[in-house]
């Protein structure tokens, strides 16, 4: 569970500081100029950390299905060797679909008004300002969406199906409050994460659509990530017993 933990948070903190930095400079001196190479990036690691994310999310799902629902089996299965291949898939895989994104939109050719209804290098909105033919990359951003968004939250919530169901079935009721207790900081980030980007991306178009494409974004690149360590901590006893620990050891420093 730490592993995956750690990778999550490399994640945040991965696409957090391609994004906030621009935006806080923006805020600070006015000047809502960015380069063409600054612009892909941004793409590039915005696309790269949400689909690793959500195959994450299926990880850290499964490691919380077979710890709880085939226990004797945990040590076997969910070894060092397993954790490196799932994170190399789901890196291997995020980085595979964002260089599809920038070499396509490297591609592209504009129009003489770039201004872009958003506060960062947000994808539909580049394409908005195109003038060749965006069929492609709209195409794309739909199986995406069902293959690297929707795919995966059906596979945690299949998942987490089988937890609930032997979570039920244990007999004593400390035994169901430490399972539960295990589970609910992941499904409190996936319910956060995944349906404010589901929201997103598959959404039909209104009228109203870049207002909420701002809204929906940023509870995703600045919401989730302020949450997701503080949902972890609060709800997990060994991070509040190390907390105290530290605390208690600069207490008697000072």
């Amino acid at each position: 569970m730490y592993f995956f933990l750690c990778n999550l948070t490399v994640l945040d903190i991965i696409y957090v500081s391609a994004i906030l930095p621009k935006l806080i400079l923006i805020t600070i001196t006015g000047n809502t100029s960015i380069s063409n190479t600054g612009c892909f990036t941004q793409v590039f690691f915005y696309v790269f950390c949400i689909g690793t994310e959500f195959f994450l999310l299926v990880c850290m799902a499964y490691d919380r299905y077979v710890a709880i629902c085939i226990p004797l089996h945990y040590m076997l299965i969910m070894n060092h060797r397993t954790y490196l291949i799932l994170a190399a898939f789901c890196c291997n895989l995020g980085v595979f679909n964002a260089m599809m994104y920038a070499l396509l939109i490297s591609h592209l050719s504009f129009s003489s008004s770039r201004e872009i209804n958003h506060f960062f290098c947000h994808m539909k909105s580049i394409l908005q300002l195109s003038r060749s033919n965006t069929t492609s990359i709209g195409v794309l951003i739909t199986v995406d969406g069902v293959l690297l968004g929707f795919f995966p939250f059906i596979l945690i919530l299949v998942s987490y199906i089988y937890i609930i169901s032997t979570i039920l079935n244990i007999h004593s009721k400390s035994g169901r409050h430490k399972a539960f207790s295990s589970c609910s900081s992941h499904l409190t980030v996936v319910l956060l994460f995944c349906l404010t980007s589901l929201s997103l991306n598959m959404k039909p178009e209104t009228k109203f659509s870049q207002e909420q494409d701002k809204f929906l974004s940023m509870l995703y690149i600045v919401v989730a990530p302020i949450l997701n360590p503080l949902v972890y901590s609060l709800r997990n006893k060994d991070v509040l017993q190390a907390i105290k620990r530290q605390i208690s050891r600069a207490s008697k420093i000072w």
